[in-house]
């Protein structure tokens, strides 16, 4: 417990420096927090400083290289630090540069026109791999064109159909109602007729008097005036003779007796299916 607490101390005096150290509550938790935090630190501390040490020996190699760098290049172009100009040190950078960019060995043509060959590769590949790309998105946009125009005559298609329908409901829906009110208008009648056919059998009607039988006597009275022109028209070669006035006379009340029999029984039949009717 006291060497931990001397070298919590410790560390804290480092830290805080000529700053006087804040007050905390002493207790054995807080100084085992505290001299965790003084293991981590001196790890980094000691990390940091092997960092720095393999910095400055990178550092000093780099400065050996360089100087041995610019002596081989005294002696072997005649060219001193600072005695280049400018553009010749812009020049350099450039080629610096694109040396770096193709990722050569060194600046020489046998170096460059290799990387400059394998770029240009890249990019008659990249180009090839560009318009067949171009091809394929080209053959996909008409597919999509072609399916946008199906899927909008499907689309009218479905609304011509969805309209029919609805047409062809309406229509049975009326015809449904029609038949409806033809089936109660077809049970209305049969019930009125079988009120009437009731009506006819409590009143004990002949059959004579039924619209069948007038329907075949006026039928009948047709068929006799049919038969009767021609026997009028050869009756016409004897209307210019004389008569027997008292035989004629007789006739025509005979003739008038009759027609008046049939009118009154005629009138008297349609007057019965009237109120049948009713």
């Amino acid at each position: 417990m006291c060497e931990k607490s001397r070298r919590v101390n410790r560390w804290l005096g480092s830290v805080f420096g000529e700053q006087a150290v804040p007050e905390f509550e002493v207790s054995a938790r807080t100084m085992e927090l505290l001299d965790q935090l003084v293991q981590i630190s001196e790890a980094r501390c000691e990390e940091v400083n092997l960092l720095i040490d393999d910095h400055r020996q990178k550092a000093s190699e780099y400065s050996s290289d360089g100087a041995h760098l610019q002596e081989l290049l005294h002696q072997s172009v005649g060219l001193q630090a600072g005695s280049v100009s400018k553009p010749t040190l812009d020049l350099l950078s450039v080629l610096e540069g694109t040396a770096e960019a193709l990722a050569v060995k060194d600046t020489s043509i046998g170096s460059f026109v290799p990387a400059v060959n394998k770029l240009t590769n890249d990019l008659a590949e990249a180009e090839k791999t560009d318009r067949t790309l171009g091809r394929e998105l080209s053959a996909v946009r008409k597919k999509m064109t072609a399916a946008i125009i199906l899927r909008k005559k499907l689309e009218e298609d479905l609304r011509k159909t969805t309209q029919a329908q609805q047409v062809e409901a309406a229509t049975a829906e009326e015809r449904l109602l029609n038949m409806d009110f033809m089936k109660n208008k077809s049970r209305d009648l049969t019930y009125r007729n079988k009120i009437a056919q009731d009506k006819l059998a409590s009143r004990q009607m002949e059959d004579s008097l039924t619209h069948q039988a007038i329907v075949q006597l006026s039928e009948k009275t047709t068929a006799l005036k049919q038969e009767i022109v021609p026997l009028m028209k050869k009756l016409e070669p004897y209307s210019d003779l004389s008569p027997s006035p008292a035989l004629a006379r007789v006739k025509i009340e005979e003739a008038k007796r009759e027609l008046a029999a049939l009118d009154a029984d005629l009138e008297q039949k349609v007057d019965l299916m009237n109120s049948l009717s009713t």
